[in-house]
């Protein structure tokens, strides 16, 4: 008897991206403009019907790309008009040679986050200091009392985007995301992975306190060294 390969089940739909493209769709359609207001969240929630979480999931996604904003107590408007053409840009990897996706995916964020680094420490305001602090002391309360830490993590690197005051970074992040997150959750299921470089996020931030360049852009490299040794260990 000749074995068959199996079937599998297809997997889940991602509301949120088929929000972020309804969205886009109707924009596009309705021919909408900077500064008109979109629908309001009741309303989406209504037409589109999901639930209000899965909305703001999208529209977070358009802030990111800079072409939305909330206002608060008078709704969602567009900065600038897009379409399904423009909303994503895909990133191919594969999947199947995970050591290599982390590797390619690794030699990225090298590039782009140390400068990040650079950037915000010659950038930042009392205000980013104080945005990044609150998100390293969560991201250093969650990794002592679970010895990891994920979405804290990427919330610290987010603020140090933010205080770039250069809108690009986070889009690229934002672009990035999807493909980097579905490599990075846990690789080779080890909780432990970049463990080491735990202590750096500190040392990058007292970089950024103090103005200092090239020393945020070493701080960063370190933490980036300590994952990709990691992930040729992990993967023998």
């Amino acid at each position: 008897m000749i074995d068959r390969p199996q079937i599998l089940p297809l997997p889940p739909v991602d509301r949120a991206r088929q929000v972020t493209e309804a969205l886009a769709t109707y924009i596009d359609q309705a021919s909408l403009k900077a500064g008109d207001r979109l629908p309001a969240e009741r309303e989406l929630m209504a037409a589109l019907a999901v639930g209000r979480s899965t909305i703001r999931e999208a529209i977070r996604h358009f802030q990111a790309l800079g072409v939305m904003e909330t206002r608060k107590g008078s709704g969602t408007y567009l900065l600038k008009p897009v379409s399904t053409a423009t909303i994503h840009m895909p990133l191919s990897l594969d999947p199947t040679h995970l050591r290599d996706a982390l590797l390619q995916t690794l030699e990225v964020r090298r590039g782009i986050e140390a400068e990040a680094g650079m950037v915000a420490a010659r950038k930042r305001t009392a205000e980013d200091i104080a945005n990044i602090e609150a998100k390293l002391n969560e991201m250093e309360r969650v990794h002592i009392a679970k010895g990891s830490s994920g979405p804290e993590d990427l919330a610290f690197h987010l603020a140090i985007y933010e205080a770039t005051h250069n809108p690009l970074f986070g889009q690229l992040l934002e672009q990035m995301r999807e493909a980097f997150e579905s490599f990075w959750h846990e690789p080779f299921n080890r909780s432990d992975f970049a463990r080491r470089s735990f202590p750096f996020h500190r040392t990058l931030f007292n970089a950024i306190v103090a103005q200092d360049a090239e020393a945020a852009r070493r701080e960063t490299l370190k933490i980036l060294d300590v994952v990709e040794e990691d992930i040729k260990e992990m993967s023998k």
